[in-house]
């Protein structure tokens, strides 16, 4: 299985990035997928997640309104399109995916993940 994370980079203060996140290894389609992030000195967090079908997704607060979460489910990628970025969306962006027929739960942990790519960073300017 490997997940690949690119789209990352430097920009100013609502600028907008758009992540992506390249699947193989696995039945892309089955997995809920999730982005998360982690600034220096500080633990990973959730950021968003969507189900295996797209039709479900779920943000965290700070992100809501401004990151939009989706999937290409024939081309086996995800994606994470990042508005009105602020410097408190600095960090290393990871995505990782869940393995099928665990318990249902909003995945909002590291723990509901079971694959994780390497990250990609982004730096939002003041």
């Amino acid at each position: 299985v490997q997940l690949q994370a690119c789209g990352g980079g430097l920009v100013q203060t609502g600028g907008s990035l758009r992540l992506s996140c390249a699947v193989s290894g696995l039945t892309f389609n089955t997995y809920t997928m999730g982005w998360f992030r982690q600034a220096p000195g500080k633990e990973r967090e959730f950021v968003a997640t969507i189900s295996g079908s797209g039709g479900s997704t779920y943000y965290t607060d700070s992100v809501k309104g401004r990151f939009t979460i989706s999937r290409g489910n024939a081309k086996t990628t995800m994606y994470l399109q990042m508005n009105s970025l602020k410097p408190e969306d600095t960090a290393v962006y990871y995505c990782a995916a869940r393995r099928p027929f665990r318990p249902t739960v909003v995945a909002t942990n590291t723990q509901h993940y079971d694959y994780w790519g390497q990250g990609t960073l982004v730096t939002v300017s003041s």
